[in-house]
C-alpha cells in the first residue's frame, strides 16, 4: 500500500519506512516501541527523542534535523550578526549550526586576552566573537579572489570550508587563552609538546561527531572526509608532517594548485592572515589602542600569483607601507598590552594558582572518567567543560586542598600583586673587534633563557649581600622571559611577502631592501627579563631591589625600568 503524501496521516509502520529510507533504520525499533505515528512527528522535539532512549545528543539532532527538513519543510536560513568591529555580517546556515553547539558556545567563556582584563577594563571580549569575525573575513578575502580571478577555480565548497576553518581555528584554547597552553601546560606536563591548534583539530572533529553534523555538512555540498580534513589542515597544519622521498605537498584536503587556500586563516609562510586582521582590529578597539593597519585595503589588493611552482597570495607593491603598519600594530600590541608588566605577573599568578589546584579539581565525562585541569586536554568531552570559570570555582571553593590556589587568586582581586623590581635584557656582550666567523643575528645575541637558567638566576638573586640580612629566598622571586618580535623572529617579515605591480598582475616579486623606505624598522626582535618579588613588605622590597640592581651589574646586564619604593 502506498504511503500517504501527508506525513500526519502515517501510522507507525509508515513512520518506520521513512526512517529506513533516510538511513535511520537503527532507530525504528525505538519509534515502533513508543508508537510514533505521523501525528506525533508533527511536534516531536529532541527532548522527546531523549525520553525514547536515544542517548547520544548527535543522534538526536541528526534525526530531528531530517524530520525538520524532509517533513516540516522548514528551510535552513542564514543569520545576521551585529559585530562590534565588522558591523552586520551574514553567515551561512552551516556556520550557524556549528555556532549553536556546546563546543563552540564554550568560547563565550574564554577571554581573548587572558589576564589582560585585570589590567585593561575594556578587554572583556572573548574567543567567541573573534572566531565569528575571522570566519567573516575569510569569506570576504576568498570571495574577492574568486570574483577577480575566475581562473583559480574557487568553488562554493572552498569558500564554505575556509569560512568554517576561520570559525573553528580557536576551538582548542583553554582557560585564559594563551596562558593555558603557553604557561600552565608546560609547567605541569613539561614533556608534552601540546599546542592549542592541535586541540582545535580534535575539538572540531569531536564537535562534528557529537552533534551529528556529517549529514548536515553533506547536505550543504561538502564531501567527507576530504573536506573535514581540509578544514582542520588550514589551522592545524597537515596530519602527516613526514614527507616521503620526493614529496613536497603534505596536505590532503586540496591539491597543490590550490595552495593559496592554506594562507587565508593561518598563514605559515609570512604570518599575514585573517586571524590577525580580526584580532588586531578587535583588540585595538577594546584596548583603546590605535590600529593603523587597513585590512580591507589588503583584501581588495590581494591576488594569487605563481611563485616557484606554487600559487601564493600576493599584494600590490604600493601596499608595502600598509604591511609595515600591520607588523608595527602587532609589536605595539605586544609591548603595550600582551606583554605589559602587570598583565604578565597577573597571568603568572593565575598560572601558579592553577598549578596548585591541578589534581584537586575534577572534570567528569559521560563515561564516568575523571580528569584534572591538565589532563582534560586528553578528552574533548571533558575539555569542553573547561573554561575561565575555573578561576571562580577556585575562588569560591571552601576546600582546604584549594586553600593555596585560592589565596593567590584573592591577591589578584585585592590587587596585592607580586611587585615589579625591574627589567633587563639578557644579551651577550660581544667584544669589539673580536673575530666573527659569521654575522650574528640580533636574536642570537640573547642568552637562551631556559627553566634551568631561571632557577639559577633566582638563587643568585636571593644571595644575601654583605650589607643586608633580609633572608630572601629563591622562591621569593618571579622571573618572566618576554620576547617581542614582528612575527618572524629576528627577520623582517616583509622579506617573505610577494608583490605584484600595476602593470603586471601575474608576475610575483619581492621588493629589494634598497628600494624600501629608510624609515622602516631595522631591529625586529627583543627579549626582556622581568623580575618580581612575591614579598610585599617595605624592607623585603628594598632589599630585593638592591639585589636586582647588583645582580644585573654582576651579570653585565643593563638595568632597565625599576620602581622606586
Amino acid at each position: 500500500m502506498e504511503r500517504p503524501a501527508d506525513y500526519r496521516q502515517w501510522g507507525v509502520e509508515e513512520t518506520c519506512q521513512f526512517l529506513r529510507e533516510e538511513g535511520l533504520a537503527e532507530w525504528e525499533d525505538k519509534f515502533r516501541e513508543h508508537k510514533i505515528t505521523g501525528t506525533r512527528l508533527e511536534n516531536i522535539t529532541a527532548d522527546d527523542l531523549e525520553e525514547m532512549g536515544i542517548e547520544r545528543r548527535g543522534d538526536r539532532l541528526r534525526i530531528w534535523h531530517i524530520i525538520k527538513i524532509k517533513l516540516w519543510k522548514i528551510p535552513d536560513q542564514s543569520k545576521v550578526f551585529n559585530d562590534s568591529i565588522h558591523g552586520h555580517i551574514k553567515l551561512h546556515p552551516l556556520l550557524v549550526k556549528i555556532i549553536d553547539t556546546p563546543q563552540f558556545q564554550r568560547l563565550r567563556n574564554i577571554k581573548q586576552l587572558g589576564g589582560g582584563y585585570f589590567v585593561f577594563p575594556g578587554a572583556s571580549h572573548n574567543r567567541f566573537e573573534h572566531s565569528i569575525g575571522v570566519a567573516y573575513l575569510a569569506g570576504q578575502l576568498l570571495q574577492n579572489l574568486k570574483t577577480e580571478q575566475e581562473e583559480l577555480d574557487i568553488d562554493d565548497r572552498d569558500i564554505l570550508c575556509v569560512q568554517i576553518a576561520g570559525l573553528c581555528h580557536d576551538l582548542g584554547h583553554g582557560p585564559f587563552s594563551h596562558l593555558f597552553d603557553g604557561m600552565f601546560i608546560p609547567k605541569v606536563r613539561p614533556d608534552l609538546k601540546w599546542k592549542h591548534e592541535t586541540a582545535s583539530r580534535e575539538m572540531f572533529n569531536h564537535l562534528v561527531d557529537d552533534n551529528g553534523l556529517e549529514p548536515v555538512m553533506e547536505q550543504y555540498g561538502l564531501k567527507l572526509p576530504e573536506d573535514q580534513t581540509f578544514i582542520t589542515e588550514m589551522f592545524a597544519g597537515p596530519l602527516d608532517t613526514n614527507a616521503a622521498q620526493g614529496q613536497t605537498w603534505l596536505y590532503k584536503g586540496r591539491p597543490e594548485d590550490k595552495s593559496f587556500l592554506y594562507e587565508i586563516v593561518a598563514n605559515k609562510r609570512n604570518g599575514i592572515d585573517v586571524d590577525k586582521f580580526d584580532y588586531f582590529a578587535r583588540d585595538c578597539h577594546h584596548l583603546g589602542i590605535q590600529n593603523n593597519f587597513d585590512h580591507q585595503r589588503f583584501i581588495i589588493f590581494a591576488r594569487v600569483c605563481d611563485v616557484d611552482g606554487q600559487k601564493h597570495i600576493c599584494v600590490r607593491d604600493k601596499e608595502v607601507g600598509n604591511l609595515y603598519d600591520m607588523f608595527y600594530t602587532r609589536i605595539s600590541l605586544h609591548r603595550r598590552a600582551y606583554q605589559h608588566r602587570v598583565n604578565k605577573i597577573i597571568e603568572a599568578m593565575i598560572t601558579e594558582a592553577f598549578v596548585q589546584a591541578n589534581g584537586h579539581i575534577w572534570i567528569t565525562n559521560t563515561d564516568g572518567e575523571e580528569f584534572t585541569l591538565s589532563t582534560a586536554i586528553d578528552n574533548m568531552e571533558a575539555y569542553t567543560k573547561l573554561t575561565d570559570s575555573v578561576f571562580d570555582e577556585i575562588l569560591k571553593s571552601s576546600s582546604p586542598e584549594l586553600a593555596e590556589a585560592r589565596k593567590i587568586l584573592e591577591r589578584i582581586y585585592s590587587r596585592q600583586l607580586y611587585k615589579f623590581l625591574g627589567q633587563t635584557k639578557a644579551k651577550r656582550l660581544l667584544e669589539e673587534g673580536a673575530p666573527q666567523k659569521k654575522k650574528i643575528r640580533n636574536d642570537e645575541r640573547y642568552i637562551d633563557v631556559t627553566k634551568e637558567i631561571i632557577s639559577i638566576w633566582k638563587k643568585e638573586l636571593a644571595q644575601d649581600l654583605p650589607q643586608t640580612q633580609d633572608g630572601l629566598k629563591p622562591e621569593d622571586f618571579e622571573i618572566i622571559k618576554v620576547t617581542m618580535n614582528y612575527g618572524r623572529r629576528d627577520q623582517n617579515p616583509v622579506n617573505d611577502v610577494y608583490f605584484y605591480s600595476k602593470n603586471d598582475h601575474t608576475r610575483a616579486f619581492q621588493i629589494p631592501q634598497e628600494q624600501m623606505s629608510e624609515l622602516r624598522p631595522t631591529c625586529f626582535s627583543e627579549t626582556l627579563i622581568m623580575v618580581y618579588c612575591k614579598r610585599t613588605d617595605d624592607n623585603s622590597l628594598e632589599a630585593a631591589r638592591n639585589h636586582f640592581i647588583q645582580w644585573c651589574r654582576n651579570k653585565g646586564f643593563q638595568v632597565g625600568d625599576t620602581v622606586g619604593l
